[in-house]
């Protein structure tokens, strides 16, 4: 393998909705150097690859940011960082307008307002939202982005961020990148559980299957202070095709009813976590298969959707045309996802302070990888990774790249060769992950236990995942794709060993099926607080956190 060093004022690392704001932010604010550092191609990377119909998070006419801060705290039953929820509901629109301006196409009502889908929501044509997004950083002098690179490992000393490690995916070359701040944008965590779908349509999920936790495992090695892992997001979703069940239900105004055509909503609740619960509940007691009642809609409304789902789900639209039956000939079966870790739905991710930072100097963390800012969508992660864009320019003021010893590149040199030169192991790759999944669906909570689990199972869960990950340490590599996937299991392995920790550390149901602990089943005002982890010498210290409340700022104390 070749070895190139690359020096830079802050390192991005992923080029998705945040990364791809934030470079552009600092562009437009300073001379500094950028450099980013995508997996794929920035052009249809991560959760905006394939475009999508609305922006979720927007200050509608008649609402305020704060009222977007009690919906998402009320949803999260009180378990966020108001504070940062704040800070993003201030620039949700701003951002958005930006977006507009970069090409965007947002739909207008008859008075040439933004039109509304909801308190929160506008719909766009949002096709090409992410194109939109890469072709802003294009012709930029000071950025420069690089397609294909797989980013491993922070370059940590003395708890000060110095950059990263990383390889080409394609090619044999492997990367020290020098910062003298970075910006990690990577997303959440998908691929952690057995999936609704087998086989090759296991892809076919709600989230982007490319994310792999990557930042968060970064972080954990790392020593980084993380929160909150414990409120897992499940996404409810039409059957099969995994589409977005929002477009209907906001779009159309459906409701959810069960095989008898009940409305079960308001037996439950109407959170995010509750509506899932409902329809699981619903199903064990024999009253499913539910659905989105869209019988009887107009033509128009059908059409609409339609073509709402050709922008982003296509599959749905695809379905109801092979099937020759339509939304509005039949309800909309619907069904819960397996479970993801994802900072811009729920307040899982990196502990940060109000600018961002994470408790890593010089490390900062905006969308679906930062934690305590739920209810984040697209608008979120451009306002997250304005604002960390903004902390780090003014964190590297006056400030050198730090030395790199030479014991460093080779130690990291070493372990990225020693995978290739591994005897062959038993296992694949693909394997080891099937491995994992099944693990966590049986034990940590999963589809099949529909979303349940106790102590007792999370104790095997451990044991096991622990055991996946030494199995990881002696996977073999044939080329740099086979390194790349190496990595990517092991990072869900990591982020798998986190959220056991954190399931287990938090003795109650406040979110049900988002983390229903079987053992503690009922809400307690004892648990209105943060569970917070680090790792420390091999082993997950958990950390309790009071609350931040309204009109209170958080700042790191070292």
């Amino acid at each position: 393998m070749h070895f190139e060093r690359i020096k830079t004022d802050i390192l991005i690392i992923g080029g998705g909705t945040a990364g791809c704001f934030a470079a552009l932010t600092i562009a437009s604010e300073s001379d500094a150097c950028i450099f980013v550092a995508e997996k794929a191609n920035i052009r249809r990377s991560g959760c905006l690859a394939a475009g999508v119909n609305a922006i979720n998070a927007y200050i509608t006419k008649g609402q305020t940011p704060q009222d977007y801060v009690e919906y998402a705290k009320e949803d999260a039953k009180g378990i966020v960082r108001e504070d940062l929820l704040l800070s993003m509901a201030e620039k949700l629109n701003e951002v958005t307008e930006k977006l507009e301006d970069l090409g965007l196409v947002i739909q207008k009502d008859e008075d040439g307002g933004y039109t509304a889908r909801g308190k929160r929501n506008i719909k766009i044509n949002g096709e090409n939202i992410k194109p939109i997004l890469a072709d802003s950083l294009k012709n930029l002098p000071k950025v420069k982005v690089m397609n294909h690179i797989n980013i491993t490992d922070y370059l940590v000393e003395d708890n000060q961020i110095k950059g990263a490690f990383g390889f080409h995916v394609e090619e044999k070359v492997w990367y020290l990148i020098q910062a003298k701040a970075v910006i990690c944008t990577t997303g959440g965590a998908s691929g952690l559980y057995r999936p609704n779908n087998p086989g090759f349509s296991r892809h076919k999920m709600w989230y982007s299957p490319f994310n792999t936790g990557a930042g968060y495992a970064m972080g954990i090695r790392s020593g980084a202070e993380m929160t909150t892992f414990e409120m897992r997001f499940i996404a409810l979703r039409c059957k099969d095709t995994i589409a977005p069940t929002g477009t209907i239900a906001q779009g159309v105004g459906a409701e959810q009813v069960n095989t008898y055509g009940e409305n079960y909503e308001k037996k439950y609740g109407r959170t995010t976590s509750e509506r899932v619960y409902g329809t699981v509940r619903e199903n064990i007691e024999g009253r499913g298969p539910c659905y989105l009642k869209t019988k009887a809609i107009s033509k128009e409304q059908e059409e609409e959707l339609y073509r709402a789902y050709l922008n982003m789900a296509p599959s749905q639209t695809l379905h109801w045309m092979e099937k020759r039956k339509g939304p509005g000939a039949e309800d909309v079966e619907i069904e819960g996802t397996e479970p993801y870790i994802v900072g811009g739905h729920t307040a899982s991710g990196y502990w940060v302070d109000y600018s961002r930072q994470t408790t890593i100097h010089g490390l900062y963390a905006a969308g679906d990888v930062a934690g305590g800012c739920p209810q984040k969508y697209v608008s979120g992660a451009l306002a997250e990774g304005e604002i960390a864009a903004k902390a780090a320019l003014s964190y590297i003021r006056d400030r050198e790249l730090m030395s790199v010893s030479v014991s460093e590149i080779k130690r990291k040199e070493q372990e990225y060769l020693s995978f290739f030169h591994n005897d062959r192991c038993i296992f694949t790759t693909d394997q080891v992950e099937e491995a994992m999944q099944k693990v966590m669906d049986q034990y940590a909570g999963g589809i099949s236990s529909d979303y349940q689990f106790n102590q007792n199972q999370l104790r095997i869960a451990e044991e096991k995942i622990k055991l996946l990950f030494d199995i990881s340490k002696k996977l073999n590599a044939n080329d740099m794709d086979d390194l790349m996937k190496i990595y990517e299991v092991r990072e869900r392995l990591e982020v798998c060993q986190t959220l056991i920790a954190h399931l287990r550390a938090r003795k109650e149901t406040r979110w049900h099926c988002f983390c229903e602990n079987m053992d503690y089943p009922k809400q307690s005002d004892a648990w209105n607080l943060y569970v917070n982890s680090r790792m420390e010498n091999g082993k997950f210290q958990i950390i309790y956190r009071e609350l931040v409340a309204g009109g209170e700022r958080y700042e790191h104390s070292n």
